[in-house]
């Protein structure tokens, strides 16, 4: 069964797949401390696991996640508390791109400010048709800076048939828009601005996430956590050392028991047999 969060229940090993469910629709998922942390947690949680291939986050009820709880946000709580809840908000969404293996975000519904954030921080999005995405933040007066970190690199990472200068001038144009009005995008306008990377209708949604995560689960472990790891350090590189850096880590992966592993299935027309 998928993880629920917000009740802070224990972690299950679920298999190749792992979903992780925010279950807190009463408060809109929103990314309280103790959500944060069950999150943190969980993303952790079977990293190590020789079967694990693909982490899913989904939700329970209408909101996706409404980002930060904005409870925790007055004044009544110290500078200190503040720190501690966007510090552990910007670990969890790093560690969602150091983790050894794809993390798809699962999206039927509305995605703001913090969420919208998860949404980005994740390497694949597959999202309903009714699903909405926004960062709202500059209506009450706190910009949405962090959420703005995400947003700003997903949009060129996905908006592939983008040059890189247009691409770096083309996500700079459609994030600021986001953030300086906080209009939400459709699930198609997300999709079309590369911050989602499929629309579905909502009765498709949980079938084409199985669909995707079907297919990653065919694959090395350990050549999905080179891939992965490799991407996101040649992305921010010029185009020169990005390709130095991707030509070493080509014939590193040739020495990997499972880069000769599939190599040698491809030839002899059989499946291969991964070690990971």
């Amino acid at each position: 069964p998928p993880r629920e969060l917000g009740e802070l229940n224990p972690a299950v090993s679920h298999g190749f797949c792992s979903t992780i469910v925010l279950n807190n629709p009463r408060r809109r998922n929103a990314l309280s401390l103790p959500m944060l942390q069950s999150l943190r947690g969980d993303l952790l949680h079977d990293v190590k696991s020789r079967e694990l291939r693909v982490i899913v986050i989904a939700a329970e009820g209408p909101v996706f996640c409404s980002g930060h709880d904005l409870k925790e946000l007055s004044s009544e709580d110290d500078v200190k508390h503040h720190s501690q809840v966007f510090e552990l908000c910007a670990e969890v969404m790093t560690l969602i791109q150091k983790l050894p293996v794809p993390v798809i975000a699962k999206v039927n519904g509305l995605a703001t400010a913090a969420g919208c954030q998860l949404v980005a921080s994740c390497d694949i999005a597959v999202a309903s048709e009714k699903s909405q995405f926004a960062t709202p933040g500059v209506n009450i007066g706190l910009f949405c800076s962090t959420p703005a970190v995400a947003l700003g690199r997903s949009l060129p990472r996905k908006a592939s048939f983008l040059s890189r200068y247009s691409s770096q001038l083309y996500k700079k144009l459609v994030a600021l828009e986001m953030l300086f009005t906080g209009e939400p995008l459709s699930a198609h306008e997300a999709l079309m601005h590369g911050l989602v990377s499929k629309v579905v209708p909502e009765d498709k949604l949980e079938e084409e996430t199985a669909k995707i995560c079907q297919k990653i689960c065919e694959s090395s472990k350990s050549i999905l956590a080179l891939g992965k790891a490799t991407f996101y350090r040649q992305i921010t590189q010029d185009l020169d050392t990005a390709y130095k850096i991707t030509t070493k880590v080509m014939v590193d992966n040739l020495t990997l028991r499972d880069g000769q592993e599939g190599i040698e299935a491809f030839v002899q027309k059989r499946k291969p047999v991964w070690s990971h």
